[in-house]
């Protein structure tokens, strides 16, 4: 099929690309080669496909998202302005990309319907807020944001009407989001605006929740990509990781190779459209022990930056419930974080990153959104 992947020139972008290429898909990239990922200067990316056609553009741009979806047969919507943080106060920019954008492209997408048989719009975790717990009856609870009162005293985890600490279990799709940040409403908004649009026009459409996405070709030099991207740029310029509350706070880490396992996955089973699915690994990983391999492996002895502050926004553990989409799309995580760390460090002992976190912290502090 001829196929377009906004944001293709990106970290999972890319990766998706290859895998495109490589089962005898034609390919097309619509991407802004946005400063903050690429750097300056709007350079195709070295690791980019040169199977791939590039198109420079931003989703807003009706003009270039017209272009982009001329003679495309199926549409991955990759782009977006990504990070927790940063969405706290460019507001106006987070909804223009990801909302306006969608907007943009789902308009067009429309005129083009006859011609498309799959839509697949990359969805996120964050839009559930916290996960889901269980209580020390057995009930499943599904907490909303913290309180100030709580976080102001330290106290970061969730306690039942008992006064038992709530335990962490996978959170499944089912569970009602609850964003708490301006970046998770921009991605609620994706999933909502292109399944609801998919289903009024009969286009075939699948949402993926990705969960905390890891591997090669992440922006290092982005401080609010990723956590691991961000662990690893500070390690790389020897500064201990910055870490937020204790660093217990856990999270589902996946490999990009399985990110890609699911998409591929979508676009082939037609018993994925119109669904929605989690795209993790099922298991809990906390950030200090993240932080603790990553800081081995690289050889940092130092010890970690635990700040026993919190952010605007975060949340406290959250892992998935890949049940569904295991059973009814046969997908299967293949890379443990155990191997998927190792391909990443032998990546990063060659790669190149630039330090913005403390920066990017400062900023946080100035605006009153980290206390």
């Amino acid at each position: 099929m001829k196929i377009l992947v906004t944001g293709g020139a990106g970290f999972i972008g890319s990766h998706l690309v290859d895998a495109l290429l490589a089962a005898g898909h034609s390919v097309r990239v619509l991407d802004n080669l946005d400063a903050q990922v690429h750097g300056e200067g709007g350079v195709r990316p070295a690791y980019l496909s040169e199977e791939a056609e590039l198109q420079v553009g931003d989703v807003r741009d009706r003009a270039a998202v017209a272009k982009a979806l001329d003679g495309m047969e199926a549409v991955y919507h990759l782009a977006a302005a990504v990070g927790v943080g940063q969405s706290m106060y460019e507001i106006e920019h987070y909804v223009s990309v990801n909302s306006l954008g969608a907007a943009v492209v789902l308009e067009e997408i429309v005129k083009r319907r006859e011609d498309l048989c799959k839509v697949i719009v990359a969805s996120s975790m964050s839009l559930y807020g916290e996960g889901a717990y269980r209580d020390s009856s057995g009930e499943i609870q599904y907490p909303g944001i913290r309180p100030e009162s709580q976080l102001e005293k330290r106290q970061w985890d969730f306690d039942d009407a008992k006064g038992v600490s709530l335990t962490p279990i996978p959170t499944p799709e089912s569970k009602p989001p609850i964003p708490t940040s301006v970046y998770a409403v921009t991605k609620r908004d994706h999933e909502e605006l292109f399944l609801s649009v998919g289903a009024a026009y009969q286009i075939p459409t699948v949402a993926l929740r990705f969960f905390n996405v890891y591997g090669t070709r992440q922006a290092l030099s982005n401080p609010y990509t990723g956590v691991v991207a961000i662990f690893s740029s500070r390690l790389l310029n020897r500064h201990a990781p910055l870490i937020f509350e204790d660093g217990n706070q856990s999270r589902d880490f996946i490999h990009v190779s399985d990110i890609v396992q699911a998409n591929l996955l979508a676009l082939e089973k037609d018993a994925a459209n119109g669904q929605v699915y989690n795209v993790g690994t099922g298991r809990q990983t906390s950030v200090l022990d993240v932080a603790g391999a990553l800081s081995r492996e690289l050889q940092f002895d130092a010890p970690m930056q635990i700040e026993h502050r919190f952010r605007a926004g975060d949340i406290r553990h959250c892992f998935g419930d890949i049940s569904k989409i295991s059973k009814e799309l046969g997908y299967a995580p293949r890379v443990g974080l155990e191997e998927g760390m190792r391909e990443l460090l032998d990546w990063l002992r060659e790669a190149e990153a630039v330090d913005h976190v403390d920066a990017a912290t400062a900023e946080l502090d100035r605006r009153g959104l980290a206390r």
